[in-house]
């Protein structure tokens, strides 16, 4: 990833999912669907689906494509089937890979995965092979707006219990615990700010990057990200690539 930042990829994530919203969407919904069976539809209760909300609002989800996402999920809870699992794996030139899924078939999608790595250049490991190098955290990115202060934004943000508030081109950054985002981004709504959320997600940060010198290996990676991207399965998929958007 370019620069200093770690998150330097986000933008162009969030780009290439904005050109897809109607899987973007899918996917939401399914993550909401979990969220509620799993403790409930009401948000104040239940952390999890209030933070898969704050996700679908920054994903530009309307509000009423959500409430009637969890309407649905309520009144068929049985329907619901899916389970969250976790992969992990290696690109080109070792680089690390962290899938998560939400399946309805563990041994479906744990092929695909595995086909997806073996096509690429690259192989599925085992549970904790990858997910060491990186640090499960809050992300909130905000779009820089000479309306909104900068000093007052960070000291929101800290206030409401965030870890760090970081500075860049296109926007701000705020890091948080994964147990304080919700509070953190409830602070952030409540302040009406005018500025637009880029993103706002529980998300692995890679403590370290790796870099892909040749364009042999590029193109491979870039192949496993799509390959990865496509399959209906996957939910996110997180990698420490160090130049994903220099080329």
């Amino acid at each position: 990833m370019s620069g200093h930042s770690k998150f330097s990829n986000i933008k162009h994530r969030k780009e290439k999912n904005d050109s897809a919203k109607g899987k973007v969407f899918t996917r939401l919904g399914r993550e909401i669907a979990v969220a509620v069976k799993s403790g409930g539809a009401d948000p104040s209760a239940n952390g999890r689906l209030r933070d898969v909300i704050a996700k679908a609002k920054a994903s530009n989800m309307p509000n009423e494509t959500i409430e009637r996402s969890v309407k649905k999920a309520a009144g068929d809870l049985n329907a619901v089937n899916y389970e969250s699992v976790t992969y992990e794996g290696y690109g080109p030139n070792g680089v690390a890979v962290i899938v998560a899924a939400l399946t309805d078939n563990r041994h479906r999608a744990a092929a695909n995965v595995r086909s997806a790595f073996t096509k690429s250049g690259g192989n599925m490991g085992a549970a904790g092979c990858v997910s060491f190098l990186f640090h499960e955290k809050g992300l909130i990115l905000l779009e820089k707006n000479q309306a909104l202060d900068e000093d007052e934004l960070m000291m929101l943000a800290l206030d409401a219990g965030a870890e760090d508030f970081g500075v860049e081109d296109e926007w701000y950054e705020i890091i948080t615990a994964p147990e304080n985002f919700s509070a953190v981004m409830e602070a952030v709504e409540k302040a009406k700010l005018p500025a637009a959320v880029l993103s706002a997600e529980v998300t692995y940060i890679p403590q370290t990057t790796t870099a892909l010198t040749t364009p042999d290996d590029q193109k491979k990676m870039r192949r496993l990200l799509d390959t990865l991207d496509e399959e209906d399965d996957v939910m996110n998929v997180y990698h420490n690539w160090e130049n994903e958007t220099d080329d």
